[in-house]
């Protein structure tokens, strides 16, 4: 298990599946044995106590995304629990103040949502360095959105990478990209990270 710290508030821990393993925990557990997911965060905000002085209490926010044939990356972030969705779970403890909402991503396609345009430039320039050019954006109530399809994202990129550089600017989507695509107003397709480095990051300093 490896944890990352991301900012003050937020955290990244990336599980392999042999990590899984040790723990008596499936990939399938994640999704259907609640007792042991619950114990198994708690376990992980511990270490992350211990290895980063990560203290969690209170509400904090778990996104765990499935990746496929390497493990699971899980951000957890302190202070986040006005989202009401209905695929999450909640766990509470009265004993030490620590209540888990946990959303479960088994997706390949990756989604994050941005207040801000300069967020987007910003990601931007920081995928651009790491050779990754593809995505779609998206414009819905005010908000960006970037949108990596699942057959761009295999021989391109690292999803591990990806998702931890997503979550520095952003923040997970809680919509579908079925409701971008049909109430959202696509921006830009496809090469979204490419066309916008060369916009607004390349084009001013040429």
């Amino acid at each position: 298990m490896r944890l990352e710290r991301l900012n003050g508030d937020r955290i990244k821990i990336f599980l392999t599946f042999d990590d899984l393993k040790e723990r008596g925990i499936t990939k399938e557990d994640m999704w259907h044995d609640l007792p042991r997911v619950e114990k198994l965060f708690r376990d992980m905000m511990l270490e992350a106590d211990d290895e980063l002085g990560f203290e969690a209490s209170g509400p904090i926010d778990v996104e765990v995304f499935s990746l496929p044939a390497q493990g699971m990356v899980v951000i957890v972030s302190k202070g986040r629990n006005d989202r009401d969705d209905d695929s999450d779970e909640e766990f509470e403890d009265d004993d030490d103040f620590i209540q888990m909402q946990v959303t479960l991503d088994e997706s390949q396609d990756v989604l994050y949502q941005f207040e801000q345009f300069d967020d987007v430039i910003a990601l931007s320039k920081t995928l651009h360095d790491l050779n990754i050019k593809t995505g779609s954006l998206f414009l819905y109530e005010n908000k960006y959105y970037i949108h990596f399809d699942e057959n761009h994202l295999s021989d391109e990129l690292d999803l591990e990478t990806l998702v931890a550089v997503l979550a520095e600017f952003g923040n997970t989507s809680t919509i579908t990209i079925y409701r971008l695509e049909e109430y959202g107003k696509l921006l830009m397709k496809d090469n979204a990270i490419s066309e916008i480095y060369r916009y607004f990051i390349k084009a001013p300093h040429a």
